[in-house]
């Protein structure tokens, strides 16, 4: 009776604050309160001050009352849902989890001990008080933070015994806890196993959240003051749905979840696409995001967690080597830490490779489990990779460019064209290509036409010709000497393509209406100038003569097909590439002039592919093309300057085989020759595919 008077009272208190202070843009008794703009504004310059990167949820209500406040707070700050009692807030309302996760922080006070005031509008010296507490509970959280061991725990579950895999699990995770590990990842779906093919197989083996696993687990985190992530097959009582989850559980019992959201054939006959976006959670080891498995290989799962402020994402996969190939990228994109757990050994003959690892922020690898490369060298036995984690490099390079990206150019990412597209290649192209490597002459463009020509000398039929970024002057030169030489590059450009009979892409510094870009010009072999890219993602030294470009597009030649173009440190965000593939890029060209500012060279085990890797592919460059499903094709200079060269043809598919990458030397001069077919369309991954099962309704944060 009384929780229904709750709820009665509640809507009554609602009733009179519409009607008396006339929301909808009517006039406001208390001229003192927030409107939502403002304080969305505030908050925002909060965080930058204090570099802290989240999504600034947007709201639909024009003044802020109190408990929209606390909802907008929870959301910034990560915390789960946590029950306290106010007489005036009903507990089944949205609002009575925030509201207790928020009082609970500090950050916000009520307005008596059992009042929080639900209804009431926030005023000017209410938000000005929220604003100092958010202040202070960010430093404090931050100087609260010390470095732990974390573990990539590979365990290997029985199909069909539920109640066994939790007991074997809970005595792995009591053994890594009296080590002094504070966080360990676990595999995958590690309470069931695997290989169901459909609801009834697995009927009997799904749980809920909070259910039998995490109680069990609950009583060893309570106790060791540890945290777990781990995955298993969900179901949810209100609907009866099945999802492929993994659970967060810490000091404080379960604490939430993460319902896969771009899922492999196998789970898609018995499981429902995750419905909950990526959710980041605020612990005392930093804030930890989740990503399950086929996540990896799109972009968009782990750059979602790192816009929430994830400092680590726990990763946990059933892989045979995709998935587990794309996290040194997925690290080094988002400038976070991720603890990945894959299982080790085979069931119902689906061969799983191990190799478990933990990256830092800075792509490093901190440890990595043995590669098996078939089920000759399986390990059904537990075992775990500690690595330590320091929360100091939660602050690092990779994390800061997340505040220069520019979502007001990335809105092709919400376009799901697909299974239609009318647009896209239909014929795949066999394409001969070569990227030039070289040094640039400084200041004389003359000489360094020269050198490309004479690269050129011994050329012949070629299609496309990739020439590295500002291919005449390099990236070395004063602000003060800086002048517009497109009209030169050109006319270059133009006479290479009618001698050669080939496409080309040139880089120019390019003048409009007074201002100046870093630019790549696409010629066709007729002499024609196809389109025109301006480099959108400036590097400091860019910036200090250059003005951004605003457009990521396709062009379209007659003998090759879509060309995308990319520049420099446009691969620093996987947006652009993402735009791209949207677009359906056959070929990425990327004229770059790397000296190792951004991206790293590969550490990952390189025999987890079929196709040999060179150990100077950079990794970055490397993630194009898989996350993309589009070849791409660096250039990059040699030289004196530090340039690091690595020219490379990537590849969509060298972790099983497809194709083979080819890179140039790191230090000579070279004409990196390569063949290959634009479109794979029999091959079980290719952009079709990557297009087909992209999940677009969760990206929207990447575009606001």
């Amino acid at each position: 009776m009384y929780k229904w008077l709750k709820i009665l009272s509640i809507i009554i208190v609602s009733f009179c604050f519409i009607s008396n202070n006339k929301i909808n843009g009517l006039p406001l008794a208390n001229n003192t309160a927030i409107k939502s703009q403002y304080f969305l504004e505030q908050i925002e310059s909060l965080l930058d001050t204090m570099n802290i990167v989240r999504i600034i949820p947007s709201v639909d209500y024009k003044i802020m009352t109190k408990e929209t406040t606390a909802l907008v707070l929870q959301d910034i700050m990560n915390l789960p849902n946590l029950e306290l009692d106010f007489r005036d807030v009903a507990p089944c309302t949205e609002y009575s989890g925030t509201i207790g996760a928020i009082i609970n922080s500090g950050v916000m006070s009520v307005k008596s001990d059992n009042i929080f005031g639900y209804g009431d509008i926030l005023e000017e010296n209410e938000f000005n008080l929220i604003l100092n507490n958010l202040k202070n509970y960010f430093e404090t959280l931050e100087q609260s933070y010390t470095s732990f061991l974390a573990a990539s725990l590979e365990f290997n579950p029985q199909m069909y015994e539920l109640n066994e895999n939790i007991t074997n699990l809970c005595i792995e995770l009591e053994k890594l806890f009296k080590q002094g590990v504070k966080l360990v990842v676990a595999p995958e779906m590690c309470t069931t196993g695997y290989g169901y093919t459909n609801r009834k197989s697995i009927e009997d083996y799904v749980d809920t959240l909070p259910g039998k696993a995490t109680n069990a687990i609950s009583e060893l985190t309570k106790k060791y003051d540890a945290y777990v992530v781990f995955g298993l097959a969900e179901k949810d009582v209100e609907t009866d749905l099945y999802y492929n989850s993994a659970a967060l559980v810490g000091p404080e019992g379960y604490i939430g979840k993460y319902r896969k959201m771009h899922q492999w054939e196998t789970e898609e006959h018995w499981a429902a696409w995750g419905d909950i976006e990526v959710p980041v959670f605020s612990t005392e080891l930093g804030n930890i995001g989740i990503n399950i498995c086929m996540d990896a290989s799109y972009f968009e799962s782990a750059r979602l967690a790192a816009l929430d402020g994830a400092d680590i994402l726990a990763f946990s996969t059933n892989s045979s080597g995709g998935a587990v190939w794309a996290l040194p990228a997925r690290a080094i994109q988002n400038g976070i830490y991720i603890v990945s757990a894959n299982r080790s050994n085979t069931e119902l003959g689906y061969h799983m490779i191990g190799a478990s690892a933990i990256w830092s922020p800075l792509g490093e690898k901190l440890v990595e489990a043995p590669y098996l490369s078939s089920n000759d060298y399986d390990r059904d036995e537990a075992q775990a990779f500690l690595a330590e984690i320091n929360p100091v490099l939660y602050s690092n390079p990779n994390k800061d460019l997340l505040s220069h990206r520019r979502p007001e150019i990335y809105k092709d990412l919400s376009l799901y064209i697909s299974p239609w597209n009318y647009t896209k290649s239909t014929e795949s192209k066999n394409i001969k290509a070569i990227a030039l490597q070289y040094e640039p002459i400084t200041g004389d463009t003359k000489k360094t036409k020269e050198l490309i020509l004479d690269l050129l000398h011994d050329v012949i039929d070629v299609d496309l010709i990739v020439l590295p970024e500002l291919s005449l002057t390099g990236t070395y030169f004063e602000k003060f000497s800086i002048e517009a030489n497109e009209e030169e590059a050109i006319a270059f450009a133009k006479d290479i393509a009618t001698k050669f009979n080939t496409s080309i892409i040139i880089g120019s510094i390019e003048e409009d209406n007074n201002k100046l870009y870093n630019s790549a010009i696409l010629i066709d072999n007729n002499g024609q100038i196809i389109g025109t890219y301006r480099k959108t993602h400036l590097s400091e030294a860019d910036k200090k003569w250059a003005t951004a470009g605003d457009t990521i597009e396709v062009f379209e030649v007659d003998n090759i097909g879509k060309v995308g173009i990319l520049i420099g440190e446009d691969v620093c965000y996987p947006e652009a590439a993402g735009i791209l593939s949207v677009l359906r890029s056959d070929i990425i060209a990327i004229p770059s002039a790397w000296y190792g500012q951004y991206g790293a060279y590969v550490e990952i085990n390189n025999s987890i592919c079929k196709s040999t890797i060179p150990e100077n592919t950079m990794v970055l460059w490397d993630s194009i093309s898989q996350t993309s499903g589009a070849y791409s094709i660096v250039s990059n200079f040699v030289g004196e300057r530090g340039y690091k060269g690595s020219s490379a043809l990537n590849t969509i598919d060298p972790i099983y085989g497809l194709d083979q990458p080819i890179t140039a030397s790191n230090n000579d001069t070279e004409v990196l020759e390569m063949e290959f077919d634009t479109l794979q369309l029999d091959s079980w991954i290719n952009q079709d595919v990557l297009q087909a099962s992209r999940r677009t309704n969760f990206y929207n944060p990447l575009i606001k």
